[in-house]
């Protein structure tokens, strides 16, 4: 029987809950670099075609 190293044990079961949060966060409130850039472009555009359209 091979021993067990209980502090390697202990990190890494601390590792996998860490991990098991970060993927919930991620769907909860996370968003792909390319859907920030998507809508951040699309507000942009839709607040030049809104001054475009002022009067003075």
């Amino acid at each position: 029987m091979k021993p067990v190293n209980l502090n390697q044990f202990r990190k890494e079961k601390a590792r996998a809950a860490n991990k098991a949060r970060a993927d919930e966060n991620a769907v909860k409130f996370g968003r792909t670099k390319a859907e920030r850039l998507k809508e951040a472009t699309e507000q942009d555009r839709a607040a030049r075609k809104l001054d475009g359209h002022e009067k003075e």
